[in-house]
């Protein structure tokens, strides 16, 4: 047994030891964990779709969740449990890149406000070729006014842990202690992790010059040498984060954005057979074994919550930061988010459609504190929402309320969670990318209702050299029919709404390289 196996057994003793005790405390918590103050999890998956997993999100014709293949080839029963408890979103949208979103939680804005409208290079400034000069590819600021910084102010104990790629490399958004955060653990400028594998210490070392990956993850030394998965190392420390919270009198705000599932798509031994025989592609499979890698945290950390009596005090919020990124098809196929077209960084809504679910950890009717934010267990809910929704959502549940200097994007998701409509909220959607390449270059989406238009700034991306692509979502669900021809009228009601939106948002357009002007929308006459 090497010493470092060893030095591990000894901690994950201690870990565990530790946590007992705490479970002996959570019996009868603390008058410092009041009802007043619910605990929060935030459980951010990287790269994970609406469509990868067991839980059913999309709605048949009668409104309930509608089976579909992909749904039967992944395995998530924890997210099936925890869809029992709570509501789940058939509609909830986020950027279609990372970094867009994860900023997008922390301020309520959409990206096109904020201006972190691309994923961010941990090296380099990554526009594109046309993309706006003056875009935030710095992320975030220590200034600036975050979820994490307004809990913390509340009396929160902020914890993150897993991947933060809020700014590139020397930056301040690539610190989330400058952020709000108490707590960091994992949280850097990478966008990805080097290796999944604890055998290789997260890392990668350059056979040739020795060189260590940039996308190492930091702060699991501890984890070195072990066969611990990455995604468990990372659960195990917001575990142990979450004790010392309770130990400390202080309810928490845990922020646990995995890494998974992000390429490289390291198989996980422990899953792999349940894949082998799908016919699906290598490299499909090893992602299903992260997918379910993942899920086994979700109910690693709800157990956790229930073991140590604080699980009927703990908002549960499970999301993806952008479509999904399954290696099974092309970025504009109906494939690896089949039935939707499209995929991570595409314009279709394979791209943007992301599963949310909300719950309480341990439901308890009876909960003073649950009945302040009651959730309909077992529920679907189809109204849009979208990740800048979670800000004031969250604020609203803590007591927090925004600082009037502060302007938002989001509303309030508390009548939904009740299972109800709320007919005040705008069922629109703005999602802008300005930038080359990826999947899809130079794009802004905008949904109302039913509708979406896409807008090209350049039309060479259409295959009929148009700018405009137009589906009626309820009729055509998987953006098969483009209608922009047929229905001129309604095309430009769609793109007078979103110059609206951009120009009031203050969006950054792509920059034409010969006359160096903005590109903006043009308008159907």
């Amino acid at each position: 047994m090497s010493d470092r196996v060893s030095v591990q057994r000894i901690r994950s003793s201690f870990h565990l030891a530790a946590s007992l005790i705490v479970c002996c405390i959570g019996v009868a918590p603390s008058p410092g964990l009041s009802e007043e103050k619910p605990n929060i999890v935030v459980l951010l998956v990287d790269d994970m779709g609406v469509m990868d997993t067991s839980v059913p999100f999309l709605v048949g014709e009668d409104g309930k969740p509608k089976r579909y293949p992909l749904n039967d080839y992944y395995r998530t029963p924890q997210m099936e449990r925890l869809a029992k408890q709570g509501v789940r979103f058939s509609q909830f949208c986020a950027m279609s890149v990372c970094s867009p979103t994860r900023i997008s939680i922390m301020t309520g804005q959409n990206g096109a406000r904020h201006r972190t409208t691309n994923w961010i290079n941990p090296k380099s400034n990554n526009a594109g070729p046309m993309g706006p000069t003056a875009w935030n590819w710095q992320g975030l600021k220590k200034t600036d006014i975050t979820l994490a910084r307004l809990l913390r102010d509340a009396g929160y104990r902020t914890i993150h842990v897993g991947k933060g790629h809020f700014g590139p490399q020397g930056s301040e958004g690539s610190d989330p202690l400058q952020l709000g955060f108490d707590v960091n653990v994992g949280g850097g400028a990478n966008g990805q992790p080097a290796s999944y594998y604890g055998r290789e210490n997260y890392d990668k070392v350059h056979p040739k010059t020795g060189e260590h990956s940039p996308n190492a993850v930091p702060h699991l030394e501890s984890y070195h040498g072990t066969d611990t998965f990455l995604t468990d190392a990372l659960t195990l420390e917001a575990k142990r984060h979450v004790n010392e919270s309770i130990a400390a009198n202080k309810p928490f705000f845990l922020y646990l954005p995995h890494y998974a599932v992000h390429g490289p798509h390291n198989s996980d031994p422990r899953y792999a057979d349940h894949y082998k025989d799908s016919g699906k592609p290598p490299q499909a499979q090893a992602f299903a074994t992260l997918i379910e890698g993942m899920d086994k945290s979700v109910g690693d950390l709800l157990d956790h919550l229930q073991q140590i009596g604080v699980a009927e005090k703990t908002l549960f919020l499970f999301l993806g930061d952008n479509g999904s990124d399954a290696p099974l098809g092309h970025e504009h196929a109906v494939a690896c988010a089949a039935p939707l077209r499209g995929k991570k960084g595409s314009h279709y809504e394979g791209g943007m459609r992301v599963p949310m679910i909300a719950a309480w950890a341990s439901p308890n009717p009876d909960s003073a504190l649950q009945k302040k934010t009651p959730i309909a267990a077992g529920s679907t809910q189809s109204q849009l929402a979208a990740v800048y929704d979670l800000f004031p959502t969250i604020l609203q549940v803590a007591n927090v309320e925004v600082p009037a200097a502060h302007t938002i994007d989001g509303r309030s998701l508390l009548k939904l969670f009740r299972g109800e409509k709320d007919p005040t909220r705008p069922q629109e959607f703005l999602m802008h990318y300005p930038h080359a390449p990826h999947r899809s270059d130079y794009f802004t989406t905008y949904r109302d209702e039913e509708w979406k238009v896409i807008y090209h700034y350049l039309p060479t991306a259409v295959s009929d050299g148009s700018h405009y692509q137009l589906f009626h979502l309820k009729d055509d669900p998987f953006e098969q029919t483009d209608l922009s021809s047929k229905h001129p009228d309604q095309l430009r009601k769609m793109m007078e709404r979103m110059v609206q939106l951009l120009e009031d948002q203050k969006g950054l357009y792509p920059i034409d390289q010969k006359s160096s002007n903005e590109l903006r929308p043009k308008i159907p006459t």
